[in-house]
This record gives structure tokens, sequence and C-alpha cells, in this order.
């Protein structure tokens, strides 16, 4: 029988020898479509000129990254200073991003241990619960949670009638509600990975290591860690890209003060009167921060499977 299923898979591969990179080609396409060409377009806007009136003029130059990174005056005559405006803002994107990935691993990991550790018909009904949100758009969970935490919102209200707080605790158009929408929005993206990689998690490793007199935390320090570590990396990274260039947000949940620079993006490109050369520059630095990231972590991994 094992030499039928042999003969039956040599004779699959080779039916389908040679079509390799024709069965590959629509996915070429997409990505080359969706993927490669946006991006490539903005790398050339990013190398434009702004109109005055609005627009671009097509003379190639690097004043948008100039302007990122420095201040020339008003009018462009003065000595260079380095401009602390959009720096800051790109530092309180990186912060607000991995604080959010923090928290989403600090309750996405016992989440994840809890469901993967049920019995069929109950992990099933638990996974079931945790995709629910996204059944929804994204603009209106976040305009949803706007409504919750204002300050005559139902959450102060509870709060105020168990007699928790005197007063209504001001929550909009602060870095905690934007690090609260964020949280709720990609958490899902953290419990999803690390329950894949528990889900292949030998417990007898555990019962090993209490045979040992290992405690609780010993095992899970030394041994439940190492093993899931790819599903809390794949799951870390996949809330903090997207974290990091949010816009709904801070728009909606931080207000002006607490711009990142997903929103700084966004304002670029409003209308005809935005500085699209600009804002282009600014999503290619980005872009470029993301690719270092999962470089490295792509170079960590290799290093790995090596050893």
């Amino acid at each position: 029988m094992v030499a039928g299923i042999e003969n039956n898979n040599s004779s699959n591969t080779s039916t389908y020898a040679g079509l390799g990179s024709l069965l590959i080609l629509p996915t070429w396409l997409v990505i080359g479509f969706f993927l490669v060409l946006p991006v490539l377009m903005m790398l050339v806007y990013s190398f434009l000129t702004k109109e005055f009136r609005g627009g671009v003029i097509w003379e190639f130059s690097l004043a948008a990254y100039d302007q990122f990174f420095f201040d020339r005056g008003l009018f462009g005559d003065e000595p260079p200073k380095i401009e602390w405006t959009y720096i800051i803002i790109f530092w309180r994107s990186i912060w607000l991003a991995a604080v959010a990935t923090f928290l989403c691993l600090l309750v996405g990991f016992p989440t994840a241990w809890f469901i993967a550790t049920r019995s069929g018909p109950n992990k099933s009904l638990w996974l079931f619960l945790i995709t629910i949100p996204y059944w929804v758009n994204l603009l209106i969970r976040t305009i949803s949670m706007k409504f919750l935490i204002r300050d005559t919102g139902p959450l102060n209200e509870w709060l105020l009638a168990a007699g928790v707080i005197p007063e209504p605790i001001h929550m909009i158009n602060t870095n905690f509600a934007v690090q609260l929408g964020l949280f709720y929005s990609y958490l899902p993206f953290m419990v999803l990975p690390i329950y894949a990689a528990v889900e292949r998690y030998n417990f007898a490793y555990s019962e090993a290591a209490a045979d040992l007199y290992a405690g609780r935390w010993a095992t899970l320090r030394k041994i439940i860690l190492p093993i899931v570590k790819p599903g809390i990396i794949a799951g870390c990274i996949l809330v903090f890209v997207p974290s990091l260039g949010a816009f709904l947000a801070p728009d909606l949940l931080g207000g002006a003060k607490n711009f990142m620079i997903g929103s700084l993006i966004e304002e670029q490109f409003k209308g005809n009167a935005g500085n699209w050369p600009f804002g282009a520059a600014a999503a290619m630095i980005l872009l470029s921060m993301v690719l270092i990231v999962l470089t490295f972590y792509a170079r960590q991994q290799m290093k790995q499977g090596k050893r």
C-alpha cells in the first residue's frame, strides 16, 4: 500500500513537472499589479516636487525627504535644523505600536493557550468568538469604541453608577484611547498564530518537566516559550506592523495631539492641496523601517535553521 501511495505521488509530480512557473504566474501577476506597482509609484512620487497650488511637478529632487528631516524656515533659505516634529511623530508611532504589541501578547498568549487546551467542540466555539469582531468593518468598530469610552459613554456611566469614580474619566483624545483602539483592533492577530503554535506543542514535555520537579514558571520559561516562539514572533509582527501604520485609531480616538505616522501620511493625500511627494516620502520611510524589521527576523530564522 505504501508503494502504491509513493507511485501515486510520483505520477502526480510527473504530471505537473515543468508547470511550476505557469501555476504560480497568477500569484506573481497579482503581487506585481497590486503590491510592487503601487510601491514603485509611491517611490517615484517621493522624489517629485510639490506644486504650489496642489499636485506635483515632474522635477526630481530630494525636497520631500529633506522636509521630513530638516527645517529650513518658512521660505527655505535658513540654515537647516533638525525637524523634530515629524521625528517625534515617528517615535510616537513606534512607541504606541510596541506597547500595543506588548499588551496583545500579554492577553493573547494566555487566551491562545486556553483555547488550544480545550476539547474539540469548545475549541471551535472559542475560535469562532475570536473572529466575530472581524465581521464588522474596522471603521465601525473604532467609532463604536469612541462612543463607548467618551465622557458620557456607557463605560463612564457604569463606573459612576458603581461609585468607582467621582467624575467621568477623560479618555478620548489621549494616548490611552489610541492604545485601546490598537489593542482591540489587532488582538486576534496575536491570538491565532500563538494558538497554532500551542496546538502543535507536545504536552509530554511539560509532563517530563514535572517529573523532574520543574515548577510551572521554569517549565514555561525553559520549555514552552522556546517551542512556541515562532508563533509568538509571528503574532508580534502581525500586530506591530499594522499598528505602526494605523490611522483610524489615532484619527478617531487620539485627535490632533496624538498623531501617528499613518495619520500624517493620510493627511498628505487629502484633496489636491495635499503634499503628495512628502506623503510618499513618509510612506517610503515607514516601509523601509518595516522591511528592516522583517529582514532582521528572516535572517534570525535562517541562522536558527542552519543550527
